[in-house]
C-alpha cells in the first residue's frame, strides 16, 4: 500500500534548481512505480531568498521544512553574496536551518562506482572495497560558537556538551551495526579540550550502547592522511562539524567528483534535509551540465531515512548505477568520453525506474 508524503523543495542557487528539478523526477518516478502519492512544495533559501525577502531563511521557508516529511536542498551561495562583510550571507540561511530543524547528524556516504575507477586522481588498487560512512555532528564545534570580530582580532569560539556528542555518536553507533562493526573517531585530542571531551564520551556511549562496534580513535591529520593512503581501510568514520566538513570533501575525490555523493542531515526524528555535498557550482549554472547524480542519490536516502522505503531507495541507487555503467556521464566524470547533460543524466535514471 502506498503513503503519502509531504517534500519541501529548496532548489537555493546556482546549479541548485537545476539538480534538484532531476532529484524530483527520481522521486515521482517512484511515486508511479509504486503507488505513493508525493506532494512537492518549492521555497527559496541563500541568496534567492536573500533577494526576495532580505533573509537567507525565510520565516515562510523554515516554517514549510518543519511541517514536512522531508526536505530535498540544492546549494547556497554565488560569488553576487561573496561580500565577506555582509551581514547576510546565504551560508548563513543553511546553519539556520540545521539548526532549526535540530539536525545534528550529518550522514555522507562515500562508495566507488566500478567504472569510475578511472576517474579519480587515486590508482584503482589502493580504490577498490571502498566503502565509507561519514557521521559528522551538525550544529555544535566551531561554526556555532560565540564570533567576536575587531579590527585587529577575531575569535570563533568551539564548544561542545556532552549531550551533543553522545547522540551522535548513538547515530554512528546504529549505522555501524548495520555494516562492518568499526567506527573510527576522528578528533584532535592532543591538543583541544573539545576533542578531549568528545574522546571521552564517545568511548562511554559506545562502550555502554555498542559493545559489538570496535573503535579507533585518530587525529585529524592522521584521518586525511589514511583518507588518501588507504580508504578501504574505514568503516564509520565519527566526526565533529569542522573536521567532517574539510575531511568529506577530501573524501569526495576518491569517488572522482563531487557530484556523485549525497547527504542526509537528520535529527531525533524522520524528518531531514536531503542535499548533495557539492557547492553550487556559479561557474556552470544555467549551462545544463551540472551533475544531477547526487542529487538523484540524496533523494534515494531521502526514500529510506525520512520515508522508511528501503527497497525503493535501493531502486534509485541501482538505477543511478546502471546509467553510469552505461556511460551516461556528465562533464566532471566524462573522462574523455561522451558527455551528457543535466537533462540526460535524469533521464537515464528516471527510464530504468519506470521501465
Amino acid at each position: 500500500m502506498g503513503i503519502k508524503a509531504t517534500i519541501v523543495v529548496l532548489g537555493g542557487d546556482g546549479i541548485g534548481p537545476e539538480v534538484t528539478r532531476e532529484g524530483v523526477r527520481a522521486l515521482q518516478a517512484i511515486a508511479s512505480r509504486y503507488g505513493h502519492e508525493f506532494t512537492f512544495s518549492e521555497h527559496v533559501i541563500g541568496g534567492a531568498a536573500i533577494d526576495e525577502t532580505q533573509s537567507a531563511l525565510p520565516a515562510k521557508t523554515l516554517s514549510a521544512c518543519g511541517t514536512a516529511d522531508a526536505v530535498l536542498l540544492g546549494a547556497v551561495g554565488g560569488p553576487k553574496w561573496s561580500d565577506p562583510k555582509a551581514k547576510i550571507r546565504p551560508e548563513q540561511g543553511l546553519l539556520a536551518l540545521r539548526k532549526g530543524l535540530n539536525l545534528f547528524a550529518n550522514l555522507r556516504p562515500v562508495t566507488i562506482h566500478p567504472a569510475l575507477l578511472d576517474v579519480s586522481p587515486l590508482k584503482p588498487e589502493v580504490l577498490r572495497g571502498t566503502d565509507i560512512m561519514v557521521v559528522r555532528e551538525l550544529t555544535g564545534g566551531i561554526y556555532f560558537g560565540e564570533k567576536r570580530r575587531t579590527e585587529d582580532f577575531a575569535s570563533d569560539l568551539c564548544t561542545y556538551s556532552v549531550e551533543e556528542v553522545t547522540r551522535v555518536t548513538r547515530v554512528a553507533g546504529r549505522l555501524a551495526q548495520g555494516r562492518r562493526k568499526r567506527i573510527v573517531s576522528v578528533d584532535k585530542a592532543n591538543v583541544l579540550e573539545t576533542s578531549r571531551l568528545w574522546r571521552a564520551t564517545v568511548e562511554a556511549v559506545l562502550g555502554a550502547e555498542f559493545p559489538d562496534v570496535e573503535l579507533e580513535h585518530m587525529l585529524v591529520d592522521s584521518a586525511a592522511m589514511h583518507l588518501i593512503r588507504k580508504p578501504s581501510s574505514f568503516d564509520v568514520i565519527l566526526t565533529e562539524n569542522m573536521f567532517g566538513d574539510i575531511l568529506t570533501d577530501e573524501a569526495s575525490m576518491l569517488a572522482g567528483s563531487l557530484g556523485l555523493l549525497p547527504s542526509a542531515s537528520l535529527g531525533a526524528g524522520k524528518l531531514g534535509v536531503y542535499e548533495p555535498i557539492h557547492g553550487s557550482a556559479p561557474d556552470i549554472a544555467g549551462q545544463g551540465i551540472a551533475n544531477p547524480y547526487a542529487t538523484m542519490l540524496s533523494a534515494a536516502m531521502l526514500l529510506r531515512h525520512s520515508l522508511g522505503l528501503n527497497e525503493e531507495a535501493a531502486a534509485v541507487e541501482k538505477a543511478v548505477a546502471a546509467s553510469i555503467s552505461a556511460g551516461v556521464r556528465t562533464a566532471d566524470i566524462a573522462a574523455g568520453g561522451a558527455v551528457a547533460s543535466t537533462s540526460n543524466a535524469g533521464e537515464a535514471v528516471v527510464s530504468r525506474l519506470l521501465g
